[in-house]
């Protein structure tokens, strides 16, 4: 115990005027309110503090991930070892003419918000999805039918060595739910997307619509991690789940969602482990049924047990 306090005390003063929480169960930040402990949860409030956190990590050899705000992934009960970062205090944007810049902790509503406060079109599909800039632009995200890589112009992307790059269109090799940022240790800092002028009543109509159409279709009233699997060519993966017999299906403190069957939805203090063994459980049955292979689209990291 002396020597873990040591750890902290020599980590706390290296990265001075950082915030940053220590043996934090990852349950309270998680959109699905499960995971265990981060060795260190750090929040930086702009780049410098990132670069300064990942070159210290590099020093001592500590390993560090990004969690975005938390929304598209699910945390293992035995927590994180290393560094997580949240960019969650980094949330500037700015509008310049037709193009919108911002920080990776934006909310991705909120930016498509500011996009109608100046009648910008292009952005309204992302309305409802509860993530990040970053995390969208990691991901490239989409919904009802549009995704990031449609309206990215560039990005500026902090890599391992701690060097700062701008990745245009062509760098980031976006691909369904996928981007050249998942290939590398990187940190997607800030991003700009390119719109159209538009009406702002329309904009408005189209933004109201989706919303409803949210509303209606997903549960949004439980905690969840949004859409588990990725859309198999063909297929919906809602409808394979539902004809599999699997809808409403409870694992542990985790359910099938009987709202949308895409969903898994914590409904009685679900685990890290409820919720990975039952998407394991969905991909083995639709598999033996229709021999479709769902592939996850939430993110699942971390460890099983505390060590």
């Amino acid at each position: 115990m002396a020597q873990k306090s040591l750890l902290k005390e020599e980590v706390t003063n290296a990265l001075d005027g950082i915030k940053i929480l220590f043996d934090e169960p990852l349950k309270h930040f998680t959109f699905t309110k499960v995971g265990g402990p981060a060795d260190a949860l750090i929040f930086p409030k702009n780049a410098g503090e990132v670069r300064r956190v990942v070159s210290y990590a590099k020093e001592k050899n500590i390993p560090w991930l990004v969690l975005g705000n938390a929304s598209n992934l699910i945390v293992r009960d035995g927590g994180i070892r290393g560094f997580v970062l949240m960019l969650t205090d980094m949330t500037e944007v700015k509008v310049e003419g037709y193009t919108i810049e911002a920080q990776a902790g934006a909310k991705l509503v909120d930016t498509t918000y500011i996009a109608l406060d100046h009648s910008l079109a292009g952005f309204e599909f992302a309305c409802g999805i509860p993530g990040s800039v970053g995390g969208a632009v990691y991901m490239n995200a989409g919904a009802y039918g549009g995704e990031i890589s449609d309206i990215f112009a560039s990005a500026k992307i902090l890599l391992e060595d701690g060097t700062i790059e701008t990745w245009g269109r062509e760098a980031m090799k976006f691909g369904y739910r996928h981007s050249a940022v998942q290939d590398k240790l990187a940190i997607v800092l800030s991003a700009k997307f390119s719109l159209t002028t538009g009406d702002h009543e329309v904009i408005k109509a189209q933004m109201d619509e989706l919303t409803t159409l949210r509303k209606l279709k997903q549960p949004l009233e439980y905690p969840s991690c949004g859409s588990v699997f990725k859309r198999p060519v063909g297929y919906f993966t809602g409808k394979l789940i539902q004809d599999a017999g699997l809808q409403g299906l409870k694992w542990g403190g985790a359910q099938i969602s009987e709202k949308h069957a895409g969903f898994i939805v914590n409904v009685d203090n679900a685990t890290g482990t409820d919720y990975e063994e039952l998407i394991g459980h969905i991909i083995k049955v639709v598999k033996e049924k229709f021999d479709v292979e769902l592939q996850p689209e939430v993110r699942i990291i971390g460890e099983n047990f505390e060590s």
